[in-house]
């Protein structure tokens, strides 16, 4: 197993589908456009003011394949701002405000998504994530039975056989800061399905926390416990197992000792973390200590694609992030 995004994910980009890329004249975006409309990935938008779009477009060495979509003179925002008023005006959204709203790029591109003009948005490289979820929730909105929108780190790594997996998830490293033991299970349980449907890989769920099968006891222990009850209610169908340490859930003769008899311990993939302090800490000792490829933070429970970005991110992280909103694209098709 290598850490090449084609090994890890079931589905190859074949340029039948079209991402929206809302920050279209930063150069790290443009570039990543030019090279995924190259490498014949997906049709490319790029969402900006005409003039700087084209400038860093054509810097990226741009031959006229990637669109330019500019909110600010676009035959479109008409047609999205009545659709986002109609959806919204419960909440008082009415077709001024939606049209304000709208002319700003992460919504208009959010607003293509949306409205079936491309299968799936990213950004991220210039807005703060707050800013690029919002306009996700707003105008994509989350899949249906789904309430709470979470993250998920593709944490991979090259060659390491000492391993049960080269490809893991991390979840939540990026957004739900403090979840309760349903929104844990709720994690969980997305978790689960985005490693079947991304890589094909059967996930091993392990909730993690710094006890393993009550040899601690304390109320955040309780919480991961009556986590992984709550997905073993709701999904039988899926091996998980909590509450585990780190050590039990990875290496199988710490996990036969800790919880023998477990269908998780030693053989984890997917990994839960019990709150996002742990997670974002733990992903970023993996990636910087463990010399893994982190690739995220990928949103899941939304109605249809839209990703964030590091803003410290490159060409090449964007076109990863291209790859991966295109398998979540055609997993939900």
């Amino acid at each position: 197993m290598t850490s090449s995004l084609s090994d890890i994910l079931s589905v190859t980009p074949d340029g039948s589908k079209t991402i929206v890329l809302s920050e279209g004249a930063d150069p790290r975006v443009a570039k990543a456009a030019v090279t995924a409309s190259r490498a014949n990935m997906a049709q490319i938008i790029c969402v900006g003011a005409q003039a700087q779009v084209r400038a860093a477009l054509d810097a990226a060495g741009d031959t006229g394949a990637v669109r330019i979509e500019d909110p600010a003179s676009s035959d479109r925002l008409q047609i999205y701002a009545a659709a986002y008023a109609e959806k919204r005006a419960a909440k008082g959204m009415t077709l001024e405000k939606a049209l304000v709203e709208l002319a700003e790029p992460s919504f208009f591109a959010a607003a293509m998504v949306a409205n079936g003009d491309a299968d799936g948005t990213i950004g991220g490289a210039v807005y703060a994530t707050p800013d690029i979820i919002r306009a996700a929730l707003k105008v994509i909105g989350t899949a249906p039975d789904t309430k709470l929108l979470s993250s998920f780190f593709f944490i991979v790594f090259d060659g390491r056989d000492d391993l049960p997996s080269n490809v893991n998830i991390f979840s939540d490293a990026g957004l739900v800061i403090d979840p309760n033991a349903k929104e844990l299970a709720d994690i969980a349980i997305a978790s689960a399905g985005s490693m079947k449907t991304l890589t094909g890989i059967d996930p091993k769920i392990a909730m993690l926390s710094f006890s393993t099968k009550g040899s601690a006891k304390h109320p955040n222990v309780d919480k991961v416990a009556r986590a992984t009850g709550i997905v073993q209610e709701k999904r039988p169908d899926l091996d998980v197992d909590g509450e585990l340490q780190f050590d039990a859930a990875l290496v199988p003769a710490i996990g036969e000792r800790k919880a023998p008899g477990s269908p998780v311990a030693g053989q984890a993939n997917t990994f839960i973390f019990p709150n996002l302090d742990a997670g974002n800490i733990g992903y970023k000792i993996a990636q910087r200590f463990g010399g893994a490829k982190a690739i995220g933070p990928i949103l899941q429970g939304l109605a249809k694609p839209a990703n964030d970005l590091s803003r410290g991110c490159s060409a090449q992280d964007i076109v990863d992030m291209i790859a991966v909103t295109l398998a979540q694209a055609e997993g939900s098709a």
